[in-house]
């Protein structure tokens, strides 16, 4: 409804008015401007909000319109089909991306370069291998730590101290030179978030570059340490039971033991795992 918000000048006819406030006007009776805006004000505050006429119209039976002149109807544009999303499978990426690697720091690069991990995006470093590559031994771990990490390299917490005495102790190292020396790596080259366990999906697109790395690196024995390393080289998982036990995986021998970080947290487990080095220490030795 408008109300003007100046008086005009003379008076103001309402026609279509018959009652205001509880006044009777009759049709052709003349109110001077305050009135009518007060009468008007009034029934904005009992909830009027629209004026009818005195005559109904019947909006069903009105004509639309002509349309104006010199404009054409716009012409629907055509349906343009939407091709479906190409679907991609992170496996097969990876394994044709492992095996383009021509040596370490191509397989490097193309981990660095795989998009379809998100435990990249959380991650600080890539951690690849620390040691020797070309050595008789190598040991595959699970996934980087905190420590690990940081730093970039496998091994490098307290897990990894305690894994460099054990080898040690067996005249190991992965900062010695020729027989002595051992080569490391991970199943997974990134961190889990709060070191949570890989996921099965996160291990199957991993296991492709594992295997290659393997391959590059051209080790005589493997080690895996732990049930994550044993599920994705040898299909796997118990490894209370599985260690110490010899069994084989791409091609070579492999001797499943207790990880690091086990042994710190059930020290009677050591025993195990001296046993199981020893059992190494005396392939090498046969085999040397």
């Amino acid at each position: 409804m408008l109300i003007e918000t100046a008086p005009p000048r003379g008076k103001t006819v309402i026609p279509f008015v018959r009652q205001i406030a509880g006044i009777e006007y009759p049709m052709d009776s003349h109110m001077d401007w305050h009135a009518a805006r007060a009468a008007l004000e009034w029934q904005l505050e009992m909830g009027v909000t629209e004026a009818i006429s005195e005559t109904p119209i019947n909006r069903f039976e009105q004509v639309a319109p002509p349309p104006k002149a010199g404009v054409a109807p716009r012409a629907q544009a055509p349906a343009v089909p939407v091709a479906a999303a190409e679907t991609v499978d992170p496996v097969a990426e990876s394994e044709a991306a492992a095996k383009a690697a021509q040596d370490l720091a191509g397989l490097k690069a193309a981990l660095a370069a795989y998009p379809h991990c998100d435990l990249q995006k959380g991650a600080r470093n890539l951690v690849f291998c620390d040691g020797v590559p070309g050595s008789r031994v190598m040991i595959v771990g699970e996934a980087p730590g905190r420590d690990e990490d940081r730093v970039g390299k496998p091994f490098v917490g307290r897990a990894g101290q305690l894994l460099d005495r054990m080898l040690a102790a067996i005249g190991l190292g992965r900062d010695l030179e020729g027989a002595n020396s051992v080569y490391i790596t991970n199943v997974l080259p990134w961190r889990p978030p709060q070191n949570r366990d890989p996921k099965p999906d996160e291990i199957a697109m991993m296991l492709p570059f594992l295997k290659r790395h393997i391959a590059l690196a051209k080790p005589e024995v493997l080690v895996v340490m732990g049930n994550i390393s044993c599920q994705a080289l040898l299909g796997k998982r118990g490894i209370t039971r599985l260690r110490g036990q010899w069994d084989e995986a791409e091609g070579l021998p492999v001797i499943p033991m207790f990880h690091p970080a086990y042994l710190l947290r059930n020290p009677a487990a050591k025993r195990e795992a001296w046993a199981d080095l020893l059992d190494l220490q005396a392939r090498l030795t046969k085999k040397a």
